[in-house]
């Protein structure tokens, strides 16, 4: 059953991610916390940190010592070190700790290089054109449900090998792991042990070993590391990774992106005016509208900013925060689309800096481009049902804009 919980009244001392306070603006919540607080505490989900000024982020980030990447999404269900098949971790990299996570992260650059990467941009086009085409003629138009949600989903199912049909499985599987962390840890215990997941990653696995294709999953059962093909579980939950990681956090800032110039008629307007400025407004909708906050399991008791943190204890690692401190980043809460030095944490910082940020910049950058040339001119129509995801990966789930005269 999911647990009912109780509304935060002191964001210092008993915050919660999923409160809706959080859910629907979190970032004066963690410009309050900067100034009075900078490392908050919980005790909810059996006790929680929350850094948000860019060098406390930073720092956790770095230190692999004290803290560990065996789980990375903060809910009822607290592993314990004996629970997660080590080294490897349940989706490898992003799951593995060094020495292993710098093998198995080495592994996956040749799958997403640049050029790689740019093989998928002719399908990344022509499907936006034709989630476009599906909107012609009306005025009103969802930019979430209707376009942004569709886009990394196809796409990550194409480089997987896997049948499009199987496009909508995918939002099922997202929910669980990343949005249902407010159930019962019995209840997150029962989804695990159903095996749903893994038992449709296993049946692809079996056609692609019957079958071997030009894909994303051959290429990491064919892979091998030390002389030796990879672990079943290293294959499985690698592929887990990429469509868990792959798909919700790009489709939230293609979702936010569009949420932003819906009601922000002059960077629209200057947008469609210059095309050029295209790469540096990417790059500055991904720092203000970062979708992904992490986490990490506290490894050994540590001192950490004057707040001593015990074992097993959670560490929520807002990389969104981290983009929105005003002593790192002039001008933070100001969107500026011709923002020229951004060294944002969007894809993370650290070891586990996102492998696919390749990937995702050019799925955002291609949307963008299609939509705008498409609809120039859109606006936000009833900002009343926006609707943003609860979790660790933040974005619009209904985003309803108008386009004068439709298209």
């Amino acid at each position: 059953m999911t647990i009912q919980r109780a509304r935060v009244d002191d964001w210092a001392t008993d915050f919660d991610h999923t409160d809706p306070e959080w859910v629907a603006d979190p970032y004066p919540i963690w410009q309050d916390l900067r100034a009075r607080c900078p490392v908050a505490h919980s005790d909810r989900y059996g006790g929680t940190w929350l850094p948000v000024r860019h060098e406390d982020v930073s720092a956790v980030a770095y230190d692999t010592e004290h803290f560990t990447s065996r789980s990375v999404v903060v809910s009822e269900v607290r592993p314990g070190p004996d629970d997660l098949p080590a080294p490897i971790g349940v989706a490898p990299p992003i799951t593995s700790d060094p020495p292993f996570h710098g093998l198995a992260r080495r592994l996956l650059l040749p799958a997403f290089s640049p050029k790689r990467i740019q093989e998928y941009e002719p399908f990344t086009r022509a499907l936006c054109t034709e989630l476009l085409d599906a909107t012609a003629g009306r005025t009103e138009v969802d930019a979430a449900i209707d376009y942004a949600q569709h886009i990394p989903l196809r796409v990550i199912v194409r480089m997987l090998g896997f049948p499009q049909e199987d496009a909508d499985l995918f939002r099922r599987f997202i929910r669980m792991v990343l949005e249902d962390v407010d159930q019962s840890a019995e209840e997150r215990q029962a989804q695990v042990e159903e095996g749903e997941l893994d038992a449709y990653m296993d049946a692809r696995i079996a056609e692609h070993m019957a079958e071997p294709q030009d894909d994303l999953t051959t290429f990491l059962l064919e892979a091998e590391l030390d002389g030796q093909k990879l672990d079943p579980d290293h294959v499985r939950g690698t592929m887990v990774l990429l469509m868990i990681a792959g798909i919700d956090t790009t489709w939230s800032a293609i979702g936010a992106s569009l949420w932003h110039l819906a009601q922000n008629p002059a960077d629209r307007r200057r947008l469609a005016a210059e095309p050029d400025l295209m790469t540096t407004a990417v790059e500055e909708f991904l720092r203000a509208y970062a979708p992904v906050t992490m986490a990490r399991l506290v490894a050994k008791d540590v001192d950490f900013n004057g707040r001593h943190m015990k074992e097993g204890d959670w560490l929520l690692l807002p990389f969104p925060a981290a983009n929105r401190d005003p002593d790192f980043f002039p001008d933070a809460d100001e969107v500026r689309l011709d923002r020229q030095e951004n060294r944002h944490a969007a894809f993370g910082l650290g070891i586990h800096r996102c492998i696919g940020s390749n990937l995702a910049r050019m799925e955002l950058r291609v949307a963008l481009e299609e939509w705008m040339k498409r609809y120039p001119d859109f606006e936000l129509s009833e900002p009343e049902r926006v609707t943003w995801s609860a979790g660790q990966v933040r974005g619009p789930r209904c985003v309803p804009v108008r386009i004068p005269g439709g298209s």
